[in-house]
């Protein structure tokens, strides 16, 4: 089963993409998969938020929660490292992203509902509070369970093939076997010191080496949504994604 999921997701991000109405193109996706039982989703109430969903809170006979990275072809992270706003470039991929994360979910149910077994879905974005900023359900921190990378100074999630991309997740009732979480970092501050260069780009201070303000984040967030509020919703920045050695790939290897 784990082969039959992977083609599936594989291959509907292939064929999406060749939509005329779609201007963002993505690499091959990385899949990672956790135990629903696993032990660190319990801790994600004290990590993130204490009303963190366990994978049990979204389907009662969870065997396997399952995560996917969306690389970002690298034409989409070069068009936002130049001046404070987001490029119009990035703007579109957030939108298109989360529009595909959407329908591979419902794809993949669809598919897994055609062999007997049931799928949960959870928006790829805007599942949490806009007063505490903290969600209910993080696909990064999911994402991390299941191995799929480690997280780097500025809390993205660093996979092997960098952090310029978007996650989703699901909750499914197959047991498929998890993914091993490597033990070495992938981030080269928290390697070795040697690079602080996403703090140096964060562009409304709200990045520091041991501090991050979410509220002046979401702040600058907000203001490329009101920029590109035509386009649909796009409060995203990603100034602290772009023009770094963990991208694009894994920089500790």
């Amino acid at each position: 089963m784990k082969e039959k999921v992977e083609n599936i997701i594989k291959e509907f991000v292939f064929s999406y993409q060749n939509n005329e109405d779609i201007s963002t193109k993505w690499k091959e996706p990385l899949i990672a998969y956790a135990d629903a039982d696993d032990i660190m989703f319990s801790k994600l109430k004290e990590a993130v938020s204490e009303t963190h969903l366990l994978p049990h809170d979204l389907l009662d006979d969870a065997e396997t929660v399952i995560a996917y990275f969306l690389p970002f072809e690298e034409y989409i992270p070069n068009s936002n490292i130049e001046n404070r706003h987001s490029s119009k470039e990035w703007a579109t991929a957030y939108i298109e992203t989360n529009r595909i994360i959407a329908e591979i979910n419902k794809h993949l149910k669809e598919k897994l509902q055609e062999l007997e077994y049931s799928l949960e879905i959870v928006p790829a974005t805007h599942n949490f509070d806009t007063e505490k900023l903290m969600s209910d359900w993080s696909h990064r921190h999911v994402a991390y369970i299941a191995g799929l990378g480690k997280f780097g100074l500025n809390n993205m999630l660093i996979t092997e093939k960098g952090c310029c991309g978007r996650i989703g997740t699901v909750v499914t009732n197959i047991k498929i076997e998890p993914t091993t979480r490597q033990d070495k970092e992938n981030c080269l501050y928290k390697h070795n010191g040697s690079c602080k260069k996403c703090v140096d780009r964060c562009v409304n201070n709200a990045l520091k080496l041991d501090e991050f303000n979410r509220h002046l984040c979401y702040e600058m967030c907000l203001t490329n949504g009101e920029a590109y509020k035509n386009m649909g919703l796009a409060d995203v920045c990603g100034k602290c994604l772009v023009k770094l050695p963990c991208s694009f790939r894994n920089p500790v290897k």
